[in-house]
């Protein structure tokens, strides 16, 4: 259970009865969710659990049927997604959002144009734009890729444009981390590099993942939320989360699920 000490002021990130239906389905339904400030935090659930669609509320790419989102103690619930990622609560997708003929540096740096209220400015000096490759450069550098500056996004490998992408999500400076499957589709050789990495961005933020592979969400996460058919289902550590026998069950029908 959470710790019982805690205070609304301990929580980054929290949803109160949130639900959302398309007619009479519910694809989120009542769910209470608390994230802690300056943790990791895990979203997780089988396939059509909700997951993806709670991520949607929380940003506010989806209006909520009901209930409240609560950012830094205040209610963003009525607030649009560009109003949000100013606030710093930014999220990034299951499938790859960089543009794909546009280098490493010139992905960040169009972040980096959004985050310095430089977008849609095309008839500034590109010296202007220029200004803001240093920090570009930084990024890239802390993301593992400073040697592939120069290089399109469509030239990476599979892990590399992940931490292409973790690097836009940076540049927007957030505060709250939204990171929605970063792992999926990686071979072997890329878990342990995007595992780290997240790991190291998360000094100093909050971050709430969605993620199905286990062995990333046991290395990661403090505290895992589990949800199924939209509903929550239970909380808690990894531990407890994986010897729960209604976890086991909704993932796999069986005690050797997890």
């Amino acid at each position: 259970m959470e710790n019982s000490t805690a205070t609304a002021g301990d929580y980054a990130l929290e949803a109160r009865g949130l639900s959302k239906s398309f007619g009479s389905f519910y694809a989120v339904k009542d769910v209470d969710l608390k994230v802690r400030r300056g943790t990791i935090h895990a979203l997780i659930g089988p396939n059509g659990a909700g997951k993806t669609t709670c991520f949607n509320l929380l940003t506010k790419t989806l209006t909520p049927t009901a209930g409240q989102v609560i950012y830094e103690g205040r209610d963003i619930t009525g607030l649009r997604t560009a109003q949000v990622a100013k606030l710093g609560l930014v999220r990034s997708f299951q499938i790859s959002a960089t543009f794909p003929h546009l280098t490493c540096l010139e992905n960040v740096r169009v972040a980096l144009q959004s985050n310095h209220g430089k977008s849609f400015r095309f008839w500034s000096p590109l010296s202007a734009i220029r200004s803001l490759d240093p920090r570009a450069v930084e990024l890239l550098e802390q993301v593992g890729l400073a040697d592939a500056a120069h290089l399109q996004a469509t030239e990476l490998s599979y892990g590399k444009k992940r931490a292409l992408e973790i690097a836009t999500t940076l540049a927007l400076d957030p505060k709250v981390m939204l990171l929605d499957e970063p792992t999926a589709g990686m071979g072997h050789e890329d878990l342990e590099p995007i595992t780290e990495l997240i790991r190291q961005v998360s000094a100093g933020r909050t971050i709430l993942i969605v993620e199905h592979n286990l062995s990333v969400v046991s290395s990661l996460c403090e505290r895992i939320t589990v949800l199924q058919h939209g509903e929550l289902l239970t909380e808690g550590t990894y531990d407890e989360v994986s010897n729960n026998e209604d976890v086991i069950t909704a993932y796999m029908g069986g005690v050797d699920a997890l």
